[in-house]
């Protein structure tokens, strides 16, 4: 997961805060020819005579069994991964990577957890839990598959003198994606926004210098708690919201469980994870 969210600036409700997820990609191979040319006097076509016919051999059927598939696509069935949509197509070399900080979900998380979802599903049936949950640094972008090690050592230079810090995350607010195909549930930061704005702030420097897509403008830092297919902010706002922040406010120690220490970023690109601990 990666495959799993990247905040977005907030507005009005013609323009939610969105959330950025996909999936690895692998890039397309190419084939290239050799053709031959005949050097000048080597008599392989006469002045005033046609060249001999080319034999062509049929290929031995087990030879084309061997490579039965290379020129199709790789499968992208939106059914086998809950009817999501990749923001960008998969190709082979291509990896999905993002830039986040890991949210450790205790016991009572989530059984805050379990009573939102309960609540917000007599709203909208259809929505899961998220299987991990985070707090997103980066928007989804595509690596080369070289440019991975490359692109984490600066990533740990830049993330080398930052600090732990404490936040909290305790505003039920709702997000989709940017093209709105799927929404999400999510608990948005109340404090440590600063302390991210300076992370997100390095973070982008490594996207400039291997000209990647950098951050929102004004991003809504949060982790994501459920998410469903589609549009679903008519359904979410309103008298949904409010109910699911109620919830929030009188869960007992809710102060207490909600504020969280920053321990490391992280960083994942395609299957392969990478830790940045914070000093």
């Amino acid at each position: 997961m990666v495959p799993a969210d990247s905040a977005c600036g907030q507005g009005p409700m013609s323009e939610a805060p969105l959330v950025g997820y996909s999936s690895s990609g692998s890039e397309d191979e190419a084939e290239a020819t050799a053709v031959g040319r005949s050097k000048p006097g080597s008599g392989a076509c006469r002045c005033g005579q046609n060249p001999l016919p080319t034999q062509r051999f049929p290929v031995p059927d087990s030879v084309l069994s061997m490579f039965s598939g290379v020129e199709e696509g790789p499968e992208d069935d939106s059914t086998k991964h809950g009817g999501r949509i990749r923001s960008f197509p998969h190709e082979r070399g291509n990896w999905a990577t993002h830039i986040y900080i890991p949210y450790e979900a205790k016991e009572e998380f989530l059984e805050l957890l379990d009573m939102l979802l309960h609540r917000a599903q007599t709203f909208v049936p259809q929505l899961v839990q998220m299987e991990e949950f985070h707090l997103s640094l980066s928007q989804s972008v595509v690596l080369r598959h070289h440019w991975i090690l490359p692109f984490v050592q600066v990533l740990k230079d830049h993330m080398a003198s930052f600090q732990r810090f404490f936040f909290t995350a305790n505003q039920v607010k709702i997000y989709t994606n940017q093209e709105k195909t799927r929404t999400f549930i999510g608990l948005e930061v109340s404090s440590g926004h600063a302390q991210f704005l300076d992370l997100v702030s390095e973070v982008d420097r490594v996207m400039e210098e291997f000209d990647l897509t950098t951050f929102y403008q004004d991003p809504s830092f949060h982790v994501s708690l459920a998410w469903c297919v589609g549009d679903a902010r008519l359904q979410l706002e309103g008298q949904c919201l409010r109910e699911l922040q109620e919830i929030v406010d009188e869960f007992e120690d809710a102060e207490m469980l909600l504020r969280v220490l920053a321990e490391q970023v992280r960083c994942k690109s395609g299957n392969k994870f990478f830790s940045m601990p914070l000093k």
